[in-house]
């Protein structure tokens, strides 16, 4: 699926309900497997104490954002070893950091105002050694030194008030339009540059503070595989990539080994592998008990006690705003809750005036696994839906699923969700158990095949196997070697 297509379906069920609820806080966005989207810093904030007061507001509501501070001392020491190592070799070594592990899946990184660092555990469980580590740290000590966050708000300012002047005095005309299409190409050049300018800023840091500065390449393409592995299909729409705020993976590959070859020739630095993967060993990987757990192509939230399936090869996001689930033939699927009266029917809620497009006469009620529920079909610009809403207990659920009007799969792939949806029993919620990082040794006659085998509660073991161990095509274990898997042990 292209990214246009994810654009679309996004934009699709976004218009479809017109009261959902987002909890992320407008200004603080979760930003996918890329770090330091248009991160807020400054190098010292000893002269601008306005920047020092940001962050102190900023800091409890990324963590609010991000699942809180992930604690694990053991965990915590090797990440801070790495900065500690990173703090001395810096442009600016008089300045202290706090680093902060975030308790999000997603693979990301940020800083803020007054040396606050963010890493997330999703990240810390795709890197596979001390040196990509501090490449991606030393890439945000980078945003902090080059004042990257003030200069951002300043561009994004000033196109703000360019945006209003062309709009007032051009309106709709194609002139305007073609104004404000140059004003987000050169947001959108500004960013990258930004992002190339801190990765050359990081390597240089990293490679004087003796670690190998080829990590930043090795890491650059973990992401792109990481990115490749949770998209359907792996497509990408390059007519998109101009406004993207990141330059393209391979630009940035290239580039940041041509940073690293000024130290010298692949081999240089260390990586401390062996005490990067001690640290990460236990790692909680996936998502917490708070927030649900995605097995394959099941959701199960054992705090909620409901459970639905998706179809086989859609992939399933789960957020602190929806869980959602995007497919072949540019298909979507979301699911959340909401709180309504317990004397409304569910008919009627559907026709209170949250769905766009709603055809009133398809209002039906249902039963499903034993649970009061309604469907109802709505379409709008160039999508058709369908609506369930199912009665659980005190809490009413929504299964919403998004298909291009021309598509004939709408029906069939709605009815399977819905239809898999039913309250978890005791037995299924005892059975549930966090997935965590595992570091093993390979053993006499294991392959890439049986180990991947091995790992529990992941979809496309072998696929993610390669991913997290950042083993290409081609690529092999043998005895003795240390690679990372997925269970629940």
């Amino acid at each position: 699926m292209s990214r246009r297509s994810r654009l679309a379906l996004a934009v699709a069920l976004t218009a479809l309900v017109a009261g959902c609820q987002v909890l992320n806080p407008a200004d603080v966005r979760e930003s996918g497997f890329q770090p330091s989207n248009n991160p807020v810093t400054v190098d010292n904030v000893s002269r601008n104490d306005k920047f020092a007061e940001i962050a102190k507001a900023q800091h409890p509501r990324i963590l609010a954002t991000y699942g809180g501070e992930y604690s694990d001392p053991k965990l915590e020491r090797m990440v801070a070893k790495v900065v500690g190592s990173l703090t001395t070799a810096s442009a600016n070594p008089n300045q202290t950091y706090r680093i902060t592990i975030l308790n999000s899946p997603n693979v990301n990184a940020f800083a803020l105002p007054g040396g606050y660092l963010y890493v997330t555990r999703g990240l810390l469980a795709l890197a596979n050694d001390s040196a990509e580590l501090a490449a991606v740290i030393s890439h945000e000590m980078g945003h902090v030194t080059a004042n990257h966050g003030v200069q951002r708000q300043q561009k994004e300012a000033e196109e703000v008030l360019a945006t209003k002047v062309v709009t007032d005095v051009l309106g709709e005309s194609p002139t305007a339009k073609a104004a404000l299409i140059r004003g987000k190409l050169r947001l959108a050049q500004f960013s990258r540059n930004q992002e190339l300018e801190a990765d050359g800023i990081g390597i240089k840091t990293s490679g004087q503070a003796g670690y190998d500065p080829f990590a930043a390449g090795r890491f650059l393409q973990s992401m792109a595989s990481y990115s490749d592995f949770r998209s359907v299909s792996g497509a990408t729409d390059a007519s998109l990539d101009f406004l993207a705020s990141h330059p393209n993976a391979p630009q940035r590959i290239d580039l940041a080994q041509r940073h690293a070859r000024q130290f010298g020739a692949p081999g240089i630095g260390r990586r401390d592998r062996d005490s990067f993967l001690a640290g990460i060993d236990g790692l909680l990987f996936g998502d917490t008990p708070e927030e649900g757990y995605v097995r394959g192509t099941n959701f199960l939230h054992p705090k909620l006690g409901i459970s639905f399936a998706v179809p086989q090869g859609f992939i399933i996001d789960n957020t602190a705003a929806a869980v959602t689930a995007t497919g072949p033939g540019n298909i979507a699927i979301r699911f959340d809750g909401v709180s309504i009266n317990n004397n409304m029917s569910l008919p009627d809620y559907i026709r209170s005036g949250w769905v766009a497009g709603l055809d009133p006469a398809s209002v039906q009620a249902q039963t499903i696994n034993g649970n009061e529920a309604a469907f109802a079909r709505a379409s709008a610009e160039g999508w058709q839906f369908d609506i369930v809403v199912i009665r659980a207990e005190t809490q009413v659920y929504r299964l919403l699923t998004a298909a291009p009007t021309a598509s004939n799969q709408l029906d069939s792939i709605a009815r399977t969700v819905s239809s898999s949806f039913h309250v978890m029993t005791a037995a299924e919620k005892a059975a549930l158990k966090p997935l965590r990082i595992r570091v093993v040794t390979v053993q006499p006659g294991q392959t890439m095949g049986s180990l991947a085998a091995s790992m529990v509660g992941v979809d496309r073991k072998l696929d993610l196997f390669r991913v997290l161990n950042a083993l290409g095509p081609g690529a092999t274990v043998s005895a003795g070697d240390k690679v990372k898997i997925v269970t629940d042990r």
